[in-house]
């Protein structure tokens, strides 16, 4: 089985920092991209920054250059640093991870992490 495992979340003050954390393990061959996401209470869950394989980066357009999505690949991880929050970045933020589990064969799964709850006060 794979399993993701994200960390990193917190209370932190409207302009503060919080750096995200999410680690693979298990039955890994390779992984394609990751990302974050994030869902507030009442919305949908919605894209917040991906980064592929080979390290190109997307971010959603309410990031507007204050976050800032890293891999580890040695790790297993991505990681989400974010900076000047807002009280609108308010959510639970998930980590995702394209995983090849077998070199044998060339199925690749989608996979989630539990969720770190990010709140930001006013």
């Amino acid at each position: 089985q794979v399993q993701l495992v994200d960390s990193g979340g917190g209370l932190v003050q409207a302009g503060g920092s919080l750096r995200l954390s999410c680690a693979a393990s298990g039955n890994i061959f390779s992984i394609n991209a990751m990302g974050w996401y994030r869902q507030a209470p009442g919305k949908q869950r919605e894209l917040v920054a991906v980064i592929t394989g080979g390290d190109s980066t997307n971010y959603a357009d309410f990031v507007e250059g204050r976050f800032t999505i890293s891999r580890d690949n040695a790790k297993n991880a991505v990681y989400l640093q974010m900076n000047s929050l807002k009280p609108e970045d308010t959510a639970v933020y998930y980590c995702n991870a394209a995983i090849r589990p077998y070199r044998i064969s060339i199925s690749v799964g989608n996979y989630w992490g539990q969720g770190t709850q990010v709140t930001v006060s006013s």
